[in-house]
């Protein structure tokens, strides 16, 4: 009798477990990444109905990824740090002030060649890299939020960028930059070739190595990442680092892209590089992200903004429009948690 039971409730199981194509089906919807995705998509034939003649072009695509080469570098070194439950206010300021820096080396410098552009780019990278080993000191040992460090270093990295200019732009951007910022590669910007290779590379670093696991760690609960021997401040020094050099080497794209440094130019990219990595699925609660996610949430923005131009909409209803994503993603990542912790 017991093996008929037994018997019994094997075959029970066996009908009620699903398959594992639909299992897996249901696991990839149910993922972050995967509705942002959608709502990318969704858009995308939106727009492209509406106006295929316009949008749904080549040209147009490229131009889409070209508006966000520049942002998507900012949102992976972001990416880091709102993983880690903190946040960097100070990028797009930290991107002018490398980006300034960066143009007077190489016009103290002179020649309009690849020795002169590549001082730039360390100079912006390491100028960019100091901002960050600055927020990462006061977050990490002088135990201040990164709200206010970062709001601090916003202010003054900008205005010592206005002090070292007189707030007038700097134009003397050797050519082999500018032939960055409008080259191509089989029809591919380079900018874009250049965001998309940080993403992968970060996001690799993220996903896959012990360093990445040591920043969802420390996200998901400081206090057990350090009983587990994880060396918490030193590693958020690391991610603010990281983060600053991103926004030095951002710069430095800037500069190529436009062949000046717009000083002016640059005054909401911290929020517009929040809001993407939390439209992206990244928690500002911590502990949750990806930079998959971060490249998607990218490009909402940009595709909404192309869209909306194309169509004669007035643009600030792109603003309207991410801002209502936006509340949506926070609404979402609640809910998430609240069913995770029930």
């Amino acid at each position: 009798m017991s093996r008929l039971r037994q018997a019994g409730q094997h075959t029970i199981d066996a009908t009620s477990v699903p398959r594992p194509a639909t299992t897996r089906l249901r696991r990839l919807a149910a993922r972050p990444t995967s509705m942002i995705f959608l709502v990318l998509v969704l858009v995308i034939v939106l727009f492209s109905v509406l106006s295929p003649a316009e949008f749904a072009t080549t040209d147009n695509a490229r131009n889409i990824a070209l508006d966000a080469a520049v942002l998507l570098v900012l949102a992976v070194g972001s990416t880091f740090v709102i993983i880690t439950a903190g946040i960097d206010l100070s990028v797009g300021s930290v991107l002018v002030f490398s980006g300034v820096v960066s143009a007077k080396a190489m016009g103290a410098m002179g020649g309009d060649g690849w020795g002169t552009a590549l001082v730039g780019l360390v100079v912006a990278v390491v100028s960019g890299a100091a901002w960050g080993a600055f927020n990462g000191v006061l977050v990490a040992r002088a135990k201040i939020p990164s709200f206010v460090v970062t709001l601090g270093t916003l202010g003054a990295a900008l205005g010592l960028a206005y002090i070292m200019t007189d707030g007038l732009d700097v134009r003397t951007v050797p050519d082999a930059l500018v032939e960055v910022g409008v080259g191509r590669l089989a029809g591919v910007p380079w900018l874009v070739l250049i965001a998309v290779a940080v993403a992968i590379v970060f996001g690799v670093l993220l996903a896959q190595t012990r360093f990445g696991r040591h920043t969802y760690a420390i996200g998901a609960n400081a206090q057990a990442a350090e009983r587990a021997t994880i060396n918490v401040k030193s590693h958020l020094i690391t991610v603010y680092v990281l983060a600053g050099a991103l926004a030095g080497l951002a710069g430095y794209l800037a500069l190529a892209r436009f062949g000046t440094t717009t000083i002016a130019g640059h005054a909401t990219d911290n929020l517009q590089v929040i809001t993407a990595v939390v439209i992206g699925g990244t928690s500002l609660f911590g502990g949750i992200g990806t930079i998959l996610g971060t490249c998607i949430g990218v490009l909402i923005p940009a595709v909404l903004q192309n869209g909306f131009v194309i169509m004669g909409l007035v643009p600030y209803w792109q603003q309207v429009a991410v801002g209502a994503v936006l509340i949506i993603a926070v609404l979402v990542d609640q809910l998430r948690r609240a069913r995770a912790s029930g």
